[in-house]
């Protein structure tokens, strides 16, 4: 808070010279200085953006207002003056030559400083300056190394007796052609390293129009994870397209961006609790995970901004999101894949620079479920558009499943599962929220939570297609807690946090949740708990433990410890 009225005094002060000196361009550059320092306080995490905003548009409010007063005064002067007075003030020569010297050493440094600023910028006499538009590529990226065990709980079930692999299965063509990868790993304790390399290039198109390219480790067929395991007998990692997109941001006179939209390979456009460092939750959505399609986001602040003097005067801000995203297309069935979402939420930043966010959404999908294969035998047949169709190209387990197709590969055909699919059909409520409390700041208290319920589940439908009575199990929720810094890549920031999760087997898809908690997948209950510190500037590390129980079935509890080497250029 010091902080935060200690600017506000230089601005103001700032402003008042200005006002005396009556010069506009005097204005302009202490302005900027001004912002400068507040944007570096934004970025130490001492004051939030909201705040800062409200700073910087009152001091230049009152700076004008000044200026204004200054100017109307200098004209009542020079009116009140007798114009046949006629004033001639003697000067010394002495006094003449020191005010000249002492006028040339104050300009010196600032023509000088000014001239070098303008000569860096246009690269004066540079034999290899960059043409104009390499300046608007930007390149950025990050490596994480991890160091994970997973240990399996004493009393889990043997492995091989109970929990199956959905995805080998499905990618062997049959129960028994995946042989022993046809189950979990439920008994034997795994310690592995990984690695995580990102490497992004962002292109200004046009003004608002921007391009975005990023490359990322990680198995293509996986999509909420890149991380790549090290032991492959010196093979190189694969380095796929991770997103790969057009974005637009349309900004007002006052520099608020209303809207956004973006189409290709994006990034998550949902809010989900938190940010980079404080933890968005993966209940729904892990954090690796990209999307398919097109989105868009419209926001509206509430209030008068125009009369704003403090930050939480010009209101809430409140935003819309919509997006519709192919999951899976097939060129010979109309039984495309798709994913329809959308989110409406308020984010409001109060004067002591507290917030709060909450977001409601609504996810649809379509044409998820298992369409079992009607034909004599019911064998699996690849070239069959309802096999095709319904069987999931990624699944991490836990979902109710039905069986698609049968293996085809014993005499009696029928009593051996081929591949598998959604029983259920997912339609997915969603509600998500956060406080961050900054009385402590540059120290902060962020409280959050999540809830899910899937709509979706019919249990006539899901005990048709699943063979069996399924109880309904669809409801999801998290709740967390982050104290420390809100940013941790700088030298000595840290932060901590612990959160419960509770996810029923059918509340959300299996595929796309939480890729760490329970090693992925539903029906996993537990906690979690860690760290990050800032070992320099743009390296920090990170530590997690996990420990994950299922919430129905025999026993089966996996502990997970996961440190990390973070770093970004």
């Amino acid at each position: 808070m010091n902080n935060r009225k200690s600017l506000l005094a230089l601005s103001l002060l700032c402003a008042t010279g200005m006002a005396q000196a009556g010069e506009k361009e005097e204005l302009l550059k202490l302005r900027n200085t001004t912002t400068n320092l507040i944007k570096q306080l934004v970025k130490q995490g001492v004051i939030t953006e909201q705040v800062a905003e409200g700073m910087i548009k009152q001091a230049e409010t009152e700076a004008e207002q000044q200026v204004a007063e200054a100017k109307s005064a200098d004209a009542n002067k020079q009116e009140a003056v007798d114009p046949d007075e006629v004033r001639v003030a003697y000067v010394p020569d002495f006094v003449k030559d020191q005010i000249r010297q002492q006028v040339k050493a104050e300009l010196r440094e600032d023509v000088v400083g000014d001239v070098m600023q303008k000569a860096k910028n246009e690269q004066w006499g540079l034999p290899n300056a960059l043409p104009e538009w390499t300046r608007r590529f930007k390149l950025s990226g990050d490596i994480r190394l991890r160091s994970q065990n997973d240990f399996m709980g004493a009393d889990n079930v043997p492995t091989g007796s109970f929990y199956t692999d959905p995805q080998a299965i499905n990618e062997a063509v049959g129960f028994t052609a995946a042989g022993e990868n046809a189950f979990r790993n439920t008994t034997i304790d795994r310690q592995r390293f990984r690695e995580r390399v990102r490497l992004g290039m962002d292109v200004k198109i046009a003004d608002g129009l921007n391009a975005g390219v990023r490359l990322s480790t990680g198995n293509t067929r996986d999509p909420v994870s890149t991380n790549q395991t090290l032991g492959n007998t010196g093979n190189r990692y694969e380095f796929a397209v991770d997103r790969a997109f057009l974005k637009y941001d349309a900004v007002d006179d006052d520099r608020f961006n209303w809207l956004t939209v973006s189409g290709g390979r994006i990034r998550n456009p949902w809010y989900t609790g938190g940010g980079e460092f404080t933890g968005g939750s993966e209940l729904v959505w892990d954090t690796d995970l990209s999307f398919e399609g097109f989105a868009g986001t419209v926001r509206h602040r509430l209030g008068d901004t125009g009369s704003m003097k403090i930050a939480n005067e010009s209101g809430p801000m409140v935003f819309a999101t919509a997006g519709a995203f192919p999951l899976q297309e097939f060129e010979l069935s109309h039984g495309d894949k798709w994913l329809f979402g959308g989110q409406m939420g308020v984010d409001w930043g109060f004067a002591n620079q507290d917030s709060v966010k909450v977001g409601v959404a609504y996810y649809d999908y379509v044409n998820t479920e298992a369409v079992p294969n009607t034909s004599a035998t019911g064998t699996c047949d690849l070239n069959n558009d309802d096999n095709d169709a319904s069987v999931p190209e990624f699944m991490q387990g836990g979902n109710t499943l039905a069986t698609v197709c049968r293996e085809g590969t014993q005499s009696d055909p029928l009593e051996t599962v081929g591949q598998v699919g959604l029983a259920s059909d997912y339609n997915i409520l969603n509600i998500n929220g956060s406080y961050d409390f900054a009385a402590f700041a540059p120290y902060h208290v962020r409280l959050s939570g999540d809830f899910a319920k899937n709509l979706g589940f019919k249990a006539d439908d899901v005990r048709r297609l699943a063979l069996e009575n399924v109880d309904e199990q669809t409801i999801a929720w998290q709740a967390r807690i982050d104290v420390g810094w809100p940013r941790v890549d700088k030298a000595g920031h840290w932060n901590l946090f612990t959160a419960y999760k509770y996810v029923e087997r059918d509340a959300v898809l299996d595929a796309f949740t939480d890729s760490d908690f329970h090693l992925g997948g539903t029906n996993a209950k537990g906690w979690f708990v860690g760290g990050n510190y800032g070992l320099m500037n743009g390296v920090w590390l990170t530590g997690r433990w996990l420990s994950a129980d299922v919430i129905t079935g025999p026993p089966f509890g996996i502990d997970v410890l996961q440190v990390d080497v973070n770093t970004r250029f």
